[in-house]
């Protein structure tokens, strides 16, 4: 069976009780995340048979046939995507702007594909900036519920095809059940080996940047840690990238035709390489994704050297 991310919808994953186990210092920081919550016994119970069901013969990544000069020894392990131009390209269509976000959820779903095919690992994607929260109340409220519609109904695929769900930014922010379930996936989908995929919603890189060292701060408060043990590895523990085996992208691609990265992964993007596509975010498929990953492929990386 191909795979596919256009299946009927699964059943919802019911939300625990309120959150109430203490994070670490989180009296002194109230934005971080909250705790996360292991999913009831029937519910995980309900899905691990779902996956049976659904299981279907997959075919390992080395075996896939990859396009014609694209090489697996030099694949980036962890692509991250600024996901720009959903609103631009349902105007050119006259369509609402919804019509945009929509078409950019079936994009993602194309490249996660992709992705598990190549052999990628890691797909870092920009859903949602911290000053998105500044955009009409209409469209904001549009978008939490296209988030909670989309989860809900790829929560089959995720198990069935063996990926792993992350999401990182202030999600103190969110609808209390678009958090839920949030927590929910991802502590379902922690031991999913084959593909890792990173939501940044409510995010920013200052952001991240700053709940680290206030954690890395309360800790030396705390007596955990001297001032001056404080450097780059101790940083990165407290990074919201540390979901992750990969947490510096090799490549950021930027669609629509825009040259900046937005606040996005400040820290993390130090050393990466830069791709900067034309298309629009719902025009952006495989021959784009193949023309970033072959340009790619063909840079020498130097790490600052």
């Amino acid at each position: 069976m191909p795979f596919s991310l256009h299946f009927s919808p699964t059943p919802l994953i019911t939300a625990p009780s309120p959150l109430s186990k203490p994070f670490f210092l989180v009296p002194y920081y109230h934005t971080l995340h909250a705790p996360k919550s292991p999913l009831c016994s029937s519910t995980e119970h309900a899905l691990t048979h779902q996956g049976k069901q659904e299981a279907f013969d997959r075919r390992p990544e080395d075996s896939q046939t990859l396009p014609l000069g694209l090489r697996r020894d030099a694949m980036p392990s962890h692509v991250a995507v600024i996901m720009d131009g959903n609103r631009r390209w349902a105007r050119l269509r006259d369509l609402p702007v919804r019509s945009g976000y929509e078409a950019g959820v079936e994009s993602l779903r194309k490249i996660v594909e992709i992705c598990c095919k190549w052999g990628i690992k890691v797909l870092s994607v920009f859903a949602f900036s911290s000053d998105n929260w500044f955009r009409p109340k209409v469209e904001v409220e549009f978008l939490m519920s296209l988030f909670e519609r989309g989860m809900q109904e790829d929560t089959g695929i995720f198990f069935r095809e063996n990926i792993r769900i992350s999401v990182i930014g202030d999600l103190t922010k969110l609808p209390k059940a678009l958090q839920e379930l949030m927590v929910n996936l991802e502590e379902a989908t922690k031991n999913n080996t084959r593909f890792q995929l990173i939501v940044a919603v409510s995010y920013s890189g200052h952001y991240d940047v700053v709940q680290a060292c206030q954690r890395l701060a309360l800790k030396a408060k705390c007596g955990l840690i001297e001032p001056s043990d404080i450097n780059v590895s101790l940083m990165e523990q407290e990074l919201e990238t540390n979901c992750t085996e990969f947490p510096h992208p090799d490549l950021l691609i930027r669609t629509s035709g825009e040259f900046r990265i937005s606040n996005f992964m400040l820290w993390q993007l130090a050393y990466t390489e830069l791709f900067f596509a034309q298309s629009l975010w719902p025009d952006f498929g495989e021959a784009e994704f193949l023309k970033a990953l072959l340009a790619f492929q063909q840079r020498q990386r130097r790490y600052g050297v």
